[in-house]
């Protein structure tokens, strides 16, 4: 369990590293899980290591939570003081989000549908073909 957390953790730390070094745009953690991925993709075997941990660390996800709702509390009369602002860009924000996922699967779904094949020709004289 300590060498897979020990793992994740790196990962996450060079993940980091290479975001503060090379000022990219995207979060250190996500770049370390697709580290992780690509790691997972070359040495499929590291998933054996990896699994027991990370069921573990999703069973008790919950706890994450934790400081988000702390959050919420401490900054209540705010978020009141903001309900409009906030409620627009919640639903404008998740009816752009749902309309760029139809626009994808749409856009995806024409590389995935099959080939439309010739049709047979038809025997235009009405009998049996001979």
């Amino acid at each position: 369990m300590l060498n897979a957390l020990t793992l994740l953790l790196l990962l996450q730390l060079l993940g980091e590293a290479l975001v503060v070094s090379l000022g990219l745009p995207v979060p250190g953690p996500v770049l370390g899980m697709a580290l992780m991925l690509a790691l997972l993709g070359l040495r499929p075997k590291l998933l054996d290591l990896l699994k027991p941990t990370t069921t573990g660390l999703l069973q008790h996800l919950s706890l994450m939570f934790v400081p988000a709702g702390v959050g919420v509390m401490v900054h209540l009369q705010r978020l009141g003081d903001e309900a409009l602002a906030i409620g627009v860009a919640l639903v404008v924000s998740t009816l752009v989000g749902m309309a760029s996922a139809a626009w994808a699967m749409l856009w995806l779904m024409r590389f995935a549908a099959p080939e439309p094949q010739p049709a047979a020709p038809k025997d235009t004289d009405g009998g049996p073909p001979p």
